[in-house]
């Protein structure tokens, strides 16, 4: 397209260059984003024909991306017509990466991902954080952090920001945690407290989100609907919103705290203060207690008992999908998505929560008779919402790949 020209208060041609860079960062974005997310290798043709560009404009961008470490190309495809193999391009493996971090009531996480989805480094850290101090368990958590990206970073790999999974409200505008109930921590911005670097001491961009929507967000490289309700089953419960496969965070992000919703207004006292919220019944705590464990027994020792058929463990399994069933039938009367993602313990338990959370779901959901209710487990895997961070921070780099290469 020709060059356009705009003039300046002074009557001179203004440059033109800054529109010209703009429209570069825009197709080598464009570029990134249809190899990044192809389902199957693309050719340099085949980019072409799924942007809108052309074939000499995008091998000049791929060039780019190949040797900005974002894009990799494969061995060559014979053509079916006469002409030159295909180069299938592929993400890079094991050059830029995301780092996902996680705060949970029982656990510290650190897990980095590359632009084609491994793992590449992994560390989990068991401890109790109820009422802990957040100056201390940051400080420990930066002490892990330090030493993955280390590791990485030595083997080649760069690291390019964090995300961090908290289990309370998280202002979605500063990053600021209001309030975390079981871990009680409240009004801080963690950012301050967890000063990530990089091994040169440059300071890695770190974000901060709530964990279930980290974890719903990771749901979405796998076969989910665009809209599903994703529901995160720890010690807390929580959820996140997804429409059109775009989170929806409301004002501030404050949304999905569905583990507060009352169930039974005469029930016990919540960590919340309020009487009868659903995590007193489908929390993880509250779900070993009713199976007569220590709460802080391995779910796999419940599983074993769901799979004896004991008798208390099954009472407290169907008093747990009983409640999360009520909780749910007043979110999808409300906000009219019928698909449930069942995250975290809750996918471990579905073989067991799922008959009774349905048939809640069928007694309770005005819409029950018109449309099918889908209740299913989460395919993330475990600990997702550190999946979910470190895949953000990735399409963060898709997003503007411009400043990476």
């Amino acid at each position: 397209m020709p060059a356009t020209s705009t003039t300046s208060p002074t009557g001179r041609p203004a440059p033109s260059a800054s529109r010209q860079h703009t429209l570069r960062e825009r197709n080598l974005r464009l570029v990134a984003a249809a190899v990044v997310e192809a389902t199957v290798p693309p050719s340099r043709a085949d980019v072409a024909a799924a942007t809108g560009l052309t074939r000499a404009t995008v091998s000049t961008l791929v060039d780019r991306l190949v040797a900005g470490g974002l894009v990799a190309e494969l061995p060559p495809v014979a053509a079916q017509r006469a002409g030159r193999p295909a180069v299938p391009l592929v993400p890079a493996r094991r050059t830029v990466v995301g780092v996902g971090l996680e705060v949970n009531v029982d656990y510290l996480g650190v897990r980095v991902l590359d632009l084609a989805g491994d793992v590449v480094a992994d560390r989990v850290e068991r401890g109790s954080f109820h009422d802990s101090d957040p100056g201390h368990v940051l400080g420990r958590l930066r002490e892990i952090a330090h030493g993955v990206v280390s590791d990485v970073e030595g083997a080649g790999m760069r690291a390019v920001g964090a995300r961090l999974a908290l289990p309370g409200l998280v202002d979605s505008h500063d990053g600021r945690l209001e309030v975390a109930p079981n871990l009680g921590w409240s009004s801080l911005d963690p950012r301050d407290l967890l000063d990530l670097r990089a091994t040169d001491g440059t300071p890695l961009a770190l974000e901060v989100a709530n964990e279930a929507k980290l974890a719903a967000l990771a749901e979405l490289a796998g076969d989910v609907p665009s809209s599903f309700l994703y529901v995160s089953g720890d010690v807390g419960v929580g959820a996140a919103i997804v429409v059109d496969r775009q989170l929806f965070l409301g004002d501030r992000g404050w949304n999905g705290e569905i583990g507060h919703v009352v169930v039974d207004p005469a029930g016990p006292r919540c960590t919340c203060g309020a009487l009868g919220c659903l995590e007193q019944y489908a929390g993880k705590e509250a779900v070993m207690r009713a199976a007569h464990l220590p709460d802080d027994a391995p779910l796999a020792e419940l599983v074993e008992l769901l799979l004896g058929h004991d008798g208390g463990a099954n009472g407290a399994a169907r008093r747990a999908a009983r409640a999360l069933g009520s909780a749910l039938a007043d979110f999808i009367n409300l906000v009219g998505v019928p698909t449930v993602v069942l995250g975290g313990a809750f996918a471990t338990l579905e073989p067991w929560l799922r008959d009774d959370v349905v048939a809640t779901l069928g007694e309770r959901v005005l819409a029950a008779p018109f449309v099918e209710l889908d209740v299913r487990a989460a395919q993330a895997g475990e600990r997702a919402a550190l999946t979910g961070g470190a895949r953000e921070v990735l399409r963060s780099v898709v997003a503007d790949p411009a400043a990476w290469v």
